[in-house]
C-alpha cells in the first residue's frame, strides 16, 4: 500500500536535479498566486462599471489581438536571445501593469479603459514571456523527467489558483479592489527578483534572428507534424466552446450565491491541483494524444453538466472535475511538445502553443458572454460544454496521427532522446563564455 501511494505522489526528480527549476517554479508561484488576484479582480470590477456580462466577455477581444502578435513573436524572441532575460523583464512589466490597474482603482471614479489598457499590455508582454519559459523547461531539465516537470509547474498554477481567487474574494468583500491589486504588484516585485538568479539560457551561435522568416520556419514545422497540430487544435476547441468564466458572476447571482464567485474560479485549479498531486501515474503514461483527447472530452462534459445543476454545491464539484480533466490534457500535450520538438524551435513552437491554449480562452469568454446575451447564462454555459465534445470528438476521427502517437516508438521523440543523451548533463549552457554574463551581459557574481 506505500508503494502505491508513493507511486501516485508528484514526482520530484526535477526539483531534486534542477537548482534553475526549483527558482522558475519558487518565482512562478508566487506570481501566480498574485495573478489570480487580479484574474477575478478585473472582470469583477468591468461588471462592477457596467453591469453587462457581453462587458465582461469583450476583456477576451481585449486581450486577444495583443496575445495574437505577441504570441508568435515572442516565440522568434526566445529562440534568439537569452531566455532567462525575457523572462525577467516581462515579469517586471507586468508588476507594472498591475500598479497601473491599483492606481486606477484609487481614483475617485476608476475608469473603464484603463481595465482594458491593462488587459491587452498584460497579453503583450504574456506574449513575450511565455514561449522563453515554457523552452527553457527542456533545457534545465533532463530528457527524461518532463513529464513530472509538467506536472509539477502546472502545480505551482494550481497553488495559487486555488488560494489566489478564494483569498480574492475575501478580498474583494471585505478589502476591496485596492488590496488585490497591490498585492499582485507585490508579487511580481518578488518574482523578478528571484528570476535574476536564473543561470543565462543563451541562444544557439546560429540562431534564426527573430523576423517573419523565422516564424514562417516555426509554423511550417509545426504544420509537418500533424499530431502537434492536434494538441493544439484539441486545446483551442475545448477552450473556445467551453470556457465560460467571463460568466462566473452572473451565474453566481443566478445561483443566489455571491459569496461563491470566489470559490468557481477556485474549483477550476483545484480539480487541477488534485490530479498533479496524485500525477505519479503519468510516467507511465505513452499513449499522449489519446489522453489529451479523452480529457478535452471529459472538460466538456463536465461544462455541461454544470450548466443544467441547480445547486451551487453541485455546481462546484463538476467545476472541480473540469479543471482535472484540463489537467491531464495539459500534462499530456506538455510532455509530448517537449519530448519531439527540437531545442532550437522551442521558442516558436512554444509561441504558437501560446495561441492555441490561451487564444481558446479569450474566444472562449466572447463566445460564451455573447451566447448568454443572445440566449441565457445557462445555455451558453451548457450548450458550449456540449458543443466541445462533438468538436473533439471530429477532431479525433479527422486526425489518426494524434490518436496513433506513441513516446516509445514516435520517431521525434527517438531523436530527442538520443540529442538529450549527446549533451550531456540538462543545466549545461550551450556557450560557456555566457554562463559567466549577468542578466544584461555584465559578469555575474556567485
Amino acid at each position: 500500500m506505500s508503494s502505491r501511494l508513493r507511486a501516485l505522489l508528484p514526482d520530484l526528480s526535477p526539483w531534486r536535479s534542477s537548482r534553475d527549476f526549483r527558482i522558475l517554479w519558487t518565482a512562478g508561484a508566487v506570481t501566480v498566486l498574485g495573478s489570480f488576484l487580479s484574474f477575478v479582480a478585473l472582470p469583477y470590477q468591468v461588471k462592477e462599471v457596467t453591469g453587462s456580462p457581453v462587458a465582461v466577455g469583450a476583456l477576451g477581444v481585449a486581450e486577444l489581438v495583443p496575445l495574437l502578435v505577441f504570441g508568435l513573436w515572442g516565440g522568434a524572441l526566445a529562440d534568439a536571445f537569452d531566455r532567462r532575460r525575457l523572462i525577467v523583464w516581462s515579469e517586471g512589466a507586468l508588476g507594472l501593469v498591475a500598479a497601473g490597474l491599483l492606481l486606477n482603482t484609487l481614483l475617485p471614479e476608476p475608469l473603464l479603459w484603463p481595465l482594458y489598457a491593462a488587459g491587452a499590455l498584460s497579453s503583450a508582454l504574456v506574449g513575450v514571456q511565455r514561449p522563453a519559459l515554457d523552452a527553457l523547461v527542456p533545457r534545465i531539465v533532463p530528457h527524461e523527467q518532463l513529464s513530472s516537470a509538467a506536472a509539477l509547474m502546472a502545480l505551482r498554477w494550481q497553488l495559487g489558483g486555488v488560494a489566489g481567487p478564494a483569498g480574492a474574494g475575501l478580498l474583494l468583500a471585505y478589502a476591496g479592489l485596492e488590496a488585490a491589486y497591490a498585492l499582485d504588484a507585490l508579487s511580481f516585485a518578488v518574482s523578478f527578483a528571484l528570476g535574476l538568479r536564473l543561470r543565462p539560457a543563451p541562444p544557439r551561435r546560429d540562431a534564426d534572428r527573430p523576423s517573419l522568416r523565422a516564424i514562417t520556419v516555426g509554423a511550417r514545422y509545426a504544420w509537418s507534424r500533424k499530431e502537434l497540430l492536434g494538441t493544439y487544435a484539441v486545446d483551442l476547441s475545448a477552450m473556445f466552446f467551453a470556457f465560460p468564466l467571463a460568466l462566473f458572476p452572473f451565474l453566481a447571482d443566478e445561483l443566489d450565491a455571491p459569496w461563491a464567485l470566489g470559490l468557481m474560479y477556485a474549483a477550476l485549479p483545484l480539480g487541477s491541483l488534485l490530479v498533479s498531486a496524485t500525477s505519479g501515474w503519468t510516467r507511465r503514461v505513452h499513449r499522449h494524444g489519446r489522453m489529451v483527447v479523452l480529457a478535452a472530452m471529459g472538460w466538456g462534459l463536465a461544462m455541461a453538466a454544470a450548466g443544467v445543476m441547480p445547486d451551487v454545491w453541485l455546481v462546484l464539484l463538476l467545476l472541480t472535475v473540469a479543471g482535472a480533466c484540463d489537467m491531464v490534457s495539459g500534462i499530456f500535450r506538455t510532455t509530448l511538445w517537449n519530448q519531439t520538438v527540437p531545442d532550437e524551435l522551442r521558442g516558436r513552437l512554444a509561441g504558437i502553443e501560446l495561441l492555441s491554449y490561451t487564444a481558446g480562452p479569450q474566444l472562449g469568454q466572447l463566445r460564451s458572454g455573447g451566447t448568454a446575451a443572445l440566449t441565457s447564462v445557462r445555455t451558453a454555459v451548457w450548450g458550449g460544454g456540449l458543443a466541445c465534445v462533438a468538436a473533439v470528438g471530429l477532431l479525433a476521427l479527422a486526425l489518426p496521427r494524434l490518436m496513433a502517437y506513441d513516446a516509445r516508438t514516435d520517431p521525434h521523440a527517438r531523436a530527442k532522446r538520443e540529442a538529450a543523451r549527446a549533451a550531456g548533463p540538462a543545466e549545461a549552457p550551450p556557450d560557456r563564455a555566457a554562463e559567466a554574463a549577468g542578466p544584461d551581459g555584465a559578469a555575474a557574481t556567485p
